[in-house]
């Protein structure tokens, strides 16, 4: 389900002074009205801080509390009847989250076993009403371009998949579809290539802390053990070390538990027409090493997703099967003094036997290829975090190793097209490796007067090689690999400052030094550099503003409005047996919106959202004559995308929900080696082209659809005192884009419709669930490419997967 938020925070975290034992009973006067307004008032009074994974919790009526109790008690008669709980984070810091939708009666997921329960708190019954305005810590959104997740949020099998159960949910994210570990991520329009190369992603991904990516492909990590997923939409290089262009998603683990035993599991079977069986299973520990100092968390997990696709020249069946195995592994300590140390290892290996994609000579759900295309991505991270927290500031500095490699396989084989021209079979392989270095720093702090402020750096490098190899008698078997090497130092900070007790407005910057180095690997006969030729080497420098306002006009409507840029830095590419230089690109990005929230279990919430993107120097590919994707400076382009969402809850327990996105995007300056025309003009003009010249037939750029929605409904009903029913459908549209520009891209994809329905029983600590995905069996066309090689001589499409049924239990302990 799409959050869509005004008051835009994934936490909504009020950091106090004069901190307290956290189980200490203190004196408690907090007035009836806003939630929101009233954890302000207890975080100040009990010396926490709390936060709030959905902001839209926040407008729900609270009844005045007052008396003696822990901060736990408060808590709990604070939120008594607004569909939320308190998940306690560490001894001093608590989270409010939804109560969740398949166990309203059970722990939040962050905390494995139930909290022991208090004294009873003293009450007086005196009332006394104040008002305050709650403002956010470092991880604020006042723009309203957050969108926050749960897993709960997303399906009962979210914690046995990837980023596919993300794009299901989500109308505003999309994906290239070459397979889990291949893919690059797209947000809310910001979409460059469809190929990974040595140009930065347009999406940041973060776990937790810990930045995934610069160049490389989407890893697909499984969204087992997670608090929250947190999607920025449009650039965030005022918040995020990560300064790209589209945005950032953030998966936010469960948090180390100091003083408690426990764990959960999970295991599910999945029955594909048409197809292989599919089966997964997860384990999640929690275990205390000493007692409110030190803590792990280790998550351990492993899946095979049956294959569905037949190879008709080989006579094999279902060849694209999918095995995925990784883990995570957390350690937390807290020495005393407001400092806390945390750990985490993270691995994962997907291995894909074969291409996900069909050509349109059989049913959609086969091929005919000489060979197999498999493909590997081997992903690996290491991070460590030191915090120091204050009375109302805390400074956190996080250093993250992360290495990822990815091998594939591409068909290279030319089709018998004339009779004197025999087929000439072939493989094209390359092996990708990334080194990720980080380390981001950030000081924050909280205000009396309820604004906040947080300065970061950010230290960067990025090595990536590329290793190329054809086994062909028909091409020349020297490809040059690659090097792209970046280091990237920066400085960023924000400051959200209120007005009035209605208007908050908040201004940032950025500003970055670059320095990149490219080469080539191997001394081919393709090209080779000189020894007096510049090797690729580059600087530059980059300031980036951010500014925005966010207006309260009552309890339940805000609005807002953000302004932001994003920079991405220059590079080298090998195109046609070429090395070749293209400059860096830049967004300017203008948003506007409105969120009216109602609160409480029945009521009505919507969100609507305006933004202007404007795109200078846009890096995209195309195919050169080698065969090989290749990066090119484009021109200016413009995109218009219109963001909106509804929750309507008529009665309790029954929602109905819908969001989708509108995008207009086109090219507005073509490059001069890129012309423009439809076909009844072409003709015209292409004799007098320079050499070189790329046509392309439509304006729009790639990889951007001009619409996509999605409709759920769902019902939660307490069958007794212990068990609880949870019913599920949906229905997703994903619009007409193209795959990229120039002759051979320029090919249709998307235009389908998946549906989903799920049903769940939760007795206890146990859960039993049933869940289909694509029930009317439809085929679709999700990604025209699966080998860039022998696109120029025939259709490619990757089909969705076919009906698929889902049995799972998951257990806790």
């Amino acid at each position: 389900m799409m959050r869509y938020h005004s008051i835009a925070a994934a936490v909504l975290g009020v950091i106090i002074a004069s901190p307290a034992h956290a189980d200490s009973q203190v004196e408690v006067d907090i007035a009836a009205g806003r939630l929101d307004s009233a954890i302000f008032a207890l975080g100040k009074q009990a010396g926490i801080s709390i936060g709030l994974a959905d902001p839209r919790i926040g407008a729900n009526k609270v009844p005045r509390i007052k008396g003696r109790m822990t901060s736990q008690q408060a808590l709990t008669l604070l939120l008594a009847g607004t569909g939320a709980i308190p998940q306690r984070v560490h001894a001093q810091h608590w989270r409010i989250v939804r109560m969740p939708k398949r166990s309203r009666r059970m722990t939040n997921a962050g905390k494995i076993t139930p909290v022991k329960p208090p004294p009873s708190p003293v009450i007086h019954p005196d009332i006394i009403v104040t008002a305050q305005l709650v403002r956010n810590n470092i991880e604020t959104d006042p723009a309203g371009n957050l969108v926050s997740l749960s897993l709960d949020d997303v399906s009962p099998s979210a914690q046995i998949r990837g980023t596919d159960a993300l794009l299901e949910t989500l109308p505003n994210l999309s994906s290239t579809q070459l397979g889990p570990g291949r893919n690059r991520l797209f947000i809310r329009g910001i979409a460059d290539s469809s190929f990974n190369g040595p140009n930065q992603a347009v999406s940041g991904q973060y776990l937790g802390v810990a930045r995934l990516n610069y160049n490389a492909p989407d890893p697909d990590l499984r969204l087992i053990d997670l608090s929250a997923i947190n999607v920025y939409q449009g650039p965030q290089g005022t918040r995020f070390g990560a300064g790209t262009l589209g945005g950032v998603i953030r998966l936010v683990p469960n948090a180390v538990q100091l003083d408690e035993l426990g764990g959960k599991s999970s295991i599910a079977l999945a029955a594909t027409q048409d197809g292989d069986p599919s089966v997964d299973a997860n384990a999640t520990f929690n275990l205390p090493v000493v007692d409110g100092i030190i803590g792990i968390r280790a998550s351990v997990y492993g899946g095979r997703q049956g294959g569905y696709i037949d190879d008709r020249r080989r006579r094999l069946s279902d060849v694209n099967r999918i095995d995925t195995a990784g883990g995570r592994f957390m350690l937390r300590a807290d020495p005393g003094a407001g400092w806390s140390i945390d750990l985490m290892a993270a691995f994962q290996e997907i291995d894909g036997r074969d291409g996900q994609y069909t050509d349109r000579s059989g049913d959609r759900l086969d091929r005919a290829a000489p060979f197999a295309e498999p493909y590997r991505n081997r992903f690996a991270l290491g991070q460590w975090v030191f915090r120091k927290q204050w009375d109302d500031m805390e400074l956190m500095t996080a250093i993250n190793l992360v290495d990822q490699r990815v091998t594939e396989t591409f068909d290279l084989t030319l089709p018998a097209f004339l009779p004197f021209f025999e087929e000439a079979p072939g493989l094209f392989r390359q092996r990708g490796d990334i080194r990720l270095y980080t380390s981001e720093t950030r000081l924050s702090r909280s205000l009396d007067n309820g604004g906040s402020w947080f300065l970061g750096t950010s230290l960067i490098n990025n090595r990536y090689r590329i290793r190329r190899a054809v086994e062909s008698e028909f091409f020349s078997n020297s490809i040059a690999g690659i090097e792209n090497e970046v280091s990237e130092a920066t400085a960023f900070g924000e400051v959200i400052w209120p007005l009035t007790n209605r208007l908050m407005i908040n201004a940032g910057s950025r500003i970055s030094y670059v320095s990149l180095r490219g080469k080539a690997l191997d001394d081919s006969d393709i090209f080779r550099l000189s020894e007096t030729e510049d090797p690729g080497k580059r600087n530059q420098t980059a300031f980036l503003p951010s500014v925005g306002a966010q207006y309260r006009f009552s309890n339940n409507l805000t609005g807002h409005i953000r302004y932001q840029e994003g920079f991405r830095a220059a590079g080298i590419a090998v195109r046609d047996g070429q090395v070749e230089r293209f400059r860096n690109d830049d967004v300017a990005a203008i948003e506007a919106g409105l969120v009216f929230n109602s609160g409480g279990e029945t009521g009505f919430d919507a969100g609507i959202s305006v933004a202007h993107t404007m795109w200078n120097d846009m890096q995209a590919d195309l195919i050169g004559s080698d065969g090989l994707p290749g990066t090119l400076n484009i021109g200016k382009g413009r995109i218009w995308t219109v963001d909106a969402s509804m929750n309507w809850r008529p009665l309790p327990g029954l929602s109905v929900e819908a969001s989708a996105i509108w995008s207009d995007s086109a090219l507005t300056e073509p490059a001069e080696t890129i012309f423009v025309s439809d076909s009844d003009s072409q003709s015209d003009f292409t004799e007098d082209l320079p050499e070189g010249t790329v046509i392309v037939d439509s304006d729009n750029l790639p990889n951007v659809a001009d619409f996509s929605g999605r409709l759920g409904v769902s019902y939660t009903s307490a069958l007794s005192d212990e068990a609880d029913l949870s019913l599920s459908a949906w229905a997703r549209y994903t619009g007409e884009s193209r795959l990229g520009i120039g002759p051979i891209l320029g090919v249709k994809q998307g235009d389908y419709i998946d549906t989903g329905l799920s049903a769940s029983i939760d007795i206890g600590a146990h859960s039993i669930w049933l869940e289909g995905s694509n029930i009317f069996n439809a085929r679709g066309n999700r990604f025209a490419l699966g080998s860039p090689f022998i696109l120029p001589f025939g259709e490619q499409i990757t089909p969705l997967r076919p009906r698929t049924i889902r049995i799972g239990f998951d257990t806790k302990f």
